[in-house]
């Protein structure tokens, strides 16, 4: 099982080889704006979509809309690239929020994106889906299984690696790129030299709403589909190469341009065209058909990259996701397990947790996007404004240099983004979004309630200020001949309970704590010293750990002292804590039952829980 897990999704990573993990702006580029780049195959449908309830005369009205939006790409593109020269590190709507506006609007932030990050995941694959079904009308009945067999291969591939998924991921996009590029040069030389340069007229549609502001609003709403994953460069700056931030910066605004150009390009030859919305072939079709010819190799080779790259956008939520998830397990709004590194230096039961979800989303939708494309949106904008928000009151408060500029920069972002959230929450609250609204302040309660019952769970186990425990393996005439190892999480009272046990039955002690990246050993020490005291016959060591796991370094120690003491008995020693409430379960010990696991798993051990039962 083991060599099968390592085939399938690569073998462990060493933690010094992250650095080799991080990419190269042309694969960043690629990993990153999938997302936002391959919205342009959806961006134009959407508007359209809305506007035809107005009747086919009003589909001449996508270009200023289009526009209008590319405008608003800038205006959010410029703001971020401030973000990012602000947070170096990854300076996601979370973040900024968390510093600069609070918990509650952080939290706030936080749902949002977990929300637009599924609902991305699952409409990039259906809508990919949608692309080959185009093309293959066989194959709609299969719609829902070819979107579920795509997440698997989307998340297989996460699994192996951030180098890996690049890598893999940068064919695909330029690939769409470049066909959308070949398709606005055809399509400019048919029009120059055969069409025209003048709009054909639509198939008449007859009109079943009157076109006033609200059904424009509506259809921009729609059209600012085309906007989600801009974000997800300032998410994920950790991922480019040194220096990062710069790196970063200028690959933020090639993916603005390329974006408003690629959504202008196809939105113009719609209008061109006359390209109307059909329920059997996307607009992107329509537009590829015109210029190439029906079942055209180009045509094909269109609608194939479409379709990687609707599949592959599903990927930004792959990357930001497990990360956001990361962050606020740290901070305790989730589960602690949810900022665990896996082998391959990804934070695998985030992806997990998103390949169940987007699943869900596929089959609840029976893989269709028009409920879904109403929803994601308002989880972006949601983001987009507090992250600029937060912004504003962060250059307010450095004054730097040239902060009121930059202030108004993320001023302007703030409330051009503001004024698009209430737009789509007022036109599209009857379509679906009133789920959204409803859910994001369920989730924040829920984020909020996973930290408040750490909180009480670690008061419960903390050892009171300034109590010394007297630890000290007693004075025998005849020893025992067994040695105890102590497995150290923390130094809590579970902790001094094992360490108690393990002196009374062993005549060495081995307590074994394995830091994490962002631990230090001299605080460690002087933590457990300031407890523990010194000279207490009880051995404690620190472990670094060479690859991401804890848990293998313990298994290798314990290995270690069997193979040093071959003729006693070695028993392993883990403190445990007993929740008394069942959801804590999931906040508590996960690790242990891991390392329990692996070294049952192994030989024939002694292995003892000293368990610690919660008040609480």
């Amino acid at each position: 099982m083991f060599r099968l897990l390592q085939t399938l999704f690569g073998k462990p990573l060493p933690r010094h080889q992250a650095d080799e993990a991080t990419l190269p702006s042309f694969e960043a580029l690629a990993i990153l704006s999938s997302d936002a780049l391959s919205s342009v195959a959806y961006g134009t449908e959407a508007t359209l979509g809305v506007l035809v309830l107005a009747g086919s005369g009003a589909l001449k009205l996508s270009v200023p809309i289009t526009l209008a939006i590319i405008a608003l790409v800038a205006i959010v593109v410029l703001s971020y690239r401030q973000t990012i020269e602000a947070y170096p590190q990854g300076g996601g709507s979370y973040v900024v929020a968390r510093e600069n506006l609070g918990t509650i609007a952080s939290l706030v932030a936080a749902a949002s994106l977990l929300i637009d990050y599924v609902l991305t995941a699952a409409v990039s694959l259906m809508a990919g889906t949608q692309a080959l079904s185009s093309l293959l009308p066989q194959l709609l009945p299969h719609e829902v299984s070819f979107s579920i067999v795509l997440l698997v291969l989307v998340g297989w591939a996460n699994l192996r690696g951030v180098k890996d998924a690049g890598k893999l991921f940068a064919y695909p996009t330029y690939a769409f790129v470049l066909m959308v590029v070949v398709l606005a040069l055809c399509g400019v030389f048919n029009l120059a030299f055969g069409h025209g340069f003048h709009a054909a007229a639509p198939l008449p549609v007859k009109a079943l709403e009157p076109l006033g502001l609200f059904l424009i609003l509506r259809a921009f709403s729609s059209g600012c589909s085309a906007m989600t994953g801009i974000e997800a460069i300032s998410n994920g700056v950790k991922i480019f190469r040194e220096p990062a931030a710069a790196n970063a910066r200028l690959t933020m605004v090639v993916m603005g341009v390329i974006l408003s150009a690629m959504f202008f390009s196809v939105s113009a030859l719609g209008y061109a065209y006359g390209v109307a919305p059909n329920p059997n072939i996307t607009v992107m079709a329509q537009i590829g058909t015109r210029v190439f010819g029906e079942n055209s190799a180009l045509l094909w080779a269109l609608q194939i990259s479409t379709l990687l790259i609707l599949a592959l956008a599903a990927n930004t939520s792959f990357a930001d996701f497990p990360r956001l998830a990361a962050l606020l397990a740290n901070d305790r709004f989730l589960p602690r397990q949810m900022g665990w590194v896996g082998d391959r230096l990804v934070f695998q039961n985030g992806i997990l947790i998103l390949l169940l979800a987007a699943g869900l989303i596929i089959i609840i939708c029976q893989g269709d996007t028009t409920v879904a494309v109403n929803l994601y949106a308002l989880g972006v904008f949601t983001a987009f404004t507090l992250s600029q928000a937060g912004m504003v009151l962060h250059w307010w408060r450095l004054r730097g240099s040239a902060w009121l500029g930059r202030m108004l920069m993320n001023g302007l972002g703030a409330f051009t983004t503001l004024l698009v959230l209430l737009v789509i929450v007022v036109s599209k609250f009857n379509q679906g979004a009133w789920t959204v609204v409803v859910a994001v302040p369920i989730i924040v309660l829920l984020l909020a309630s996973v930290r408040q019952r750490y909180r009480q769970v670690y008061g419960a186990m903390a050892i009171a200020p300034g109590q010394i425990n007297v630890l000290e393996i007693p004075k025998r005439t005849e020893t025992l001949g067994n040695r105890a190892i102590v497995w150290v999480p923390s130094i809590t009272e579970p902790t001094i309970n094992a360490l108690r046990y393990a002196a009374a039955i062993a005549d060495h002690v081995l307590a074994v704590w394995v830091k994490s990246d962002d631990e230090d050993s001299e605080q460690i020490e002087a933590a457990w010293q300031a407890v523990v005291g010194v000279n207490t016959g009880i051995e404690f060591r620190v472990m670094a750990s060479p690859g991401a796991s804890l848990v293998a370094p313990f298994v290798e120690c314990v290995e270690s002292e069997e193979e040093k003491y071959p003729d006693l008995f070695h028993t392993i020693i883990m403190p445990m804590a007993i929740p008394k409430q069942p959801f804590d379960g999931l906040l508590l010990n996960q690790r242990s039952i891991n390392m329990r696991q692996a070294l049952v798993d192994q030989h024939n051990r002694v292995f003892t829980v000293v368990r610690y039962y919660l008040t609480c």
